[in-house]
């Protein structure tokens, strides 16, 4: 695939490979994303994709370009769960801008030393524009509750003014004097002001928000049923586990106390049978399987046993035999398994009314732990008394089996009367389509979260990416003033380069913003480009930067006003980014294509940085 996009094979083709690789992130941007069938030739299946990490990991991505840009999506996917799309996209668009530099002559370290530069200038600019979400909770109460703010000025000046009739003072309320009469009086300490989650999702929401209603349904559970502090006002993701339910339509979707699990045909009679009592629980963080060892096992070398002269269905069905001994002697009726589970073992513990949960979270395990007291093992025959739990509980929630045979029953697994889990259970009628609800899903709730965790915001619809694009290009006006006034040298030259490079790389992020508006269908790429470059020469020198550049989401005075604000819903929602995750992907992003520009120019040249400095001293002299 990537093959026929190179122009050049004799020079920097990891560049090339990793900017057409990243032409499958463009339809992800956005808030209408579009789906994409992904069909393999051999076997002829197909899925459903929508998002950027989906589609990559979807692909047969054999070169080495290719399985760097997998394991950096899928390093960042899973801390963030978000934010792929446009660290692909500007990985992309910084590998042609520096592809473009080595046309230009401008050699490796010049690119990445001025690289690096406009990105300490880009993450300069978030620290300096964020929202903090304590203030923003101030904002918006004040902005929605004029009524009642106005109700309490009058009554504040009534007082007042009957405070100076009697002492023929005038009170002034915004200067009250903070008075300390002795040590009985101190002074109250102001409560945290706690940040408005309805408002920060829906402006977190990019476009999904029945997705990010289920989000804060859930996170209201969680604070009502863990009651936590105030002042770590947090959203616990560890707790939200979310079950996938084919068959129904999208509408069913909704919250539910506890972890529900899909439960195929044979096990739906143990359920029944275990339905609503109360259970002994063991916990198995790993496979349950007799071949399972733990991540790091090393089997000796040299040493024989007496086991292994037997044939391998003789040791399964020993060590099966010897798991079921022990369950039934623990008289446990509940097992949960972090991994997976053979299919025997499922089998002989249905026979005994033993039923067996598989792929439960971690998290989930932990939260069982602490609840009924029991002690997670990696294999199961470390089991003991001491391991196993009380207070389990298991609940029929669902029948399926007239919409899915394969999935007759979901429960609801219980760890006591309070359970502290809450369940997201997702529908669709489109079973291929489950995968890109459950994704987008947790991509709302870990931006939730890390909005909370960080407790600051960027301005969303592509304010931040201006914001940076405006100071980049006062750098290279700056580097262009620099070199007119000083003759040529070569610290002018090295100059003359940082302003190329900057320039280069702010067009990156003006070709994300542009893309970002070609995907919601209102602009061509001409007239997206075109607007952008308007707002830019337009900047206002009498307001501040962030300020000018919020005007231009939140007013509709003027033409370019009005088509920024088509990018808005009708009721124009103010968006949100999160800092930590827009920081992470700029980052990996530039990082990747540090990475394959280095070892590109090594291939190329056969020598490092160092040989190449040596080098250009010699070209100069």
């Amino acid at each position: 695939m990537l093959e026929s996009t190179i122009l050049n094979h004799r020079q920097h083709v990891g560049l090339q490979k990793l900017s057409a690789l990243a032409g499958v992130s463009h339809s992800c941007l956005g808030p209408n994303k579009k789906y994409k069938f992904i069909q393999d030739d051999v076997c002829g299946e197909s899925a459903l994709a929508c998002s950027c990490f989906r589609i990559i990991e979807s692909l047969e991505l054999t070169c080495a370009v290719g399985q760097l840009v997998h394991e950096t999506i899928q390093a960042h996917q899973n801390v963030y769960h978000t934010g792929s799309g446009c660290l692909l996209f500007l990985a992309g668009a910084w590998s042609r801008a520096a592809l473009d530099c080595l046309q230009r002559g401008i050699s490796v370290a010049h690119i990445i030393s001025a690289m690096s530069e406009g990105m300490d200038v880009c993450m300069d600019v978030c620290r300096k524009c964020t929202i903090s979400t304590e203030g923003l909770a101030v904002k918006r109460d004040t902005a929605t509750s004029s009524g009642l703010q106005l109700q309490l000025a009058e009554k504040l000046t009534t007082n007042a003014s009957r405070v100076s009739n009697v002492n023929h003072k005038t009170l002034n309320i915004s200067e009250q004097r903070k008075i300390k009469l002795s040590r009985h009086f101190c002074e109250t300490k102001p409560q945290p002001q706690l940040p408005d989650i309805t408002h920060i999702a829906e402006g977190l929401s990019h476009g999904c928000d029945d997705t990010m209603t289920l989000v804060v349904e859930a996170f209201q559970r969680l604070l009502k049923t863990n009651q936590q502090d105030t002042s770590q006002f947090m959203f616990d993701i560890s707790k939200v586990v979310t079950c996938v339910l084919p068959g129904l339509p999208e509408q069913h979707a909704c919250v539910v106390p506890g972890c529900v699990v899909l439960l195929s045909a044979e096990q739906t009679l143990v359920a029944h049978h275990l339905n609503e009592q109360h259970l002994k629980v063991v916990l198995i963080n790993g496979d349950l399987s007799d071949t399972y060892r733990h991540l790091g096992f090393k089997r000796l070398k040299g040493v024989q046993r007496v086991s292994d002269q037997l044939s391998a269905s003789s040791r399964e069905d020993e060590w099966l035999a010897k798991v079921v001994g022990l369950l039934l002697n623990l008289e446990v009726k509940l097992i949960l398994v972090s991994g997976l589970a053979s299919e025997k073992v499922i089998q002989r513990c249905c026979t005994h009314h033993v039923l067996v949960v598989e792929k439960v979270k971690v998290s989930v395990l932990k939260t069982f732990a602490d609840s009924t007291g029991a002690i997670p093992v990696t294999y199961a025959t470390q089991l003991s008394k001491h391991c196993v739990g009380s207070g389990a509980g298991v609940k029929i929630w669902r029948d399926l089996g007239s919409h899915d045979s394969k999935s007759a029953t979901a429960v609801n697994v219980s760890a006591g009367m309070s359970s502290e889990l809450v369940t997201v259970v997702l529908t669709s009628c489109v079973h291929g389509k489950l995968q890109a609800l459950e994704d987008q899903f947790w991509a709302c709730a870990y931006r939730l979260h890390h909005a909370l965790k960080d407790r600051a915001l960027l301005p969303g619809a592509g304010r931040t990416e201006m914001l940076c694009i405006h100071h980049l290009k006062q750098l290279v006006e700056c580097s262009r003033e620099t070199n007119h006034s000083q003759q040529t040298t070569r610290g002018t030259a090295a100059n003359h380069y940082r302003g190329v490079v900057l320039h280069l790389m702010a067009e990156g992020l003006i070709d994300y913003i542009s893309t970002v508006m070609v995907n919601t269908g209102r602009f061509s790429k001409v007239k997206a480009r075109m607007v952008l470059s308007r707002q830019l020469q337009n900047c206002n020198k009498h307001l501040g930067i962030s300020e000018n550049f919020s005007q231009l989401f939140l007013e509709d005075d003027g033409e370019d006003s009005a088509v920024f604000s088509e990018m808005k819903p009708v009721e124009a929602v103010e968006i949100y980014d999160n800092l930590s995750v827009k920081q992470e992907a700029w980052r990996k992003a530039l990082d990747l294509v540090f990475l394959v520009l280095q070892t590109d120019a090594e291939v190329i040249t056969g020598v490092g940085q160092k040989t190449d400095a040596a080098l250009e001293n010699v070209t100069l002299l």
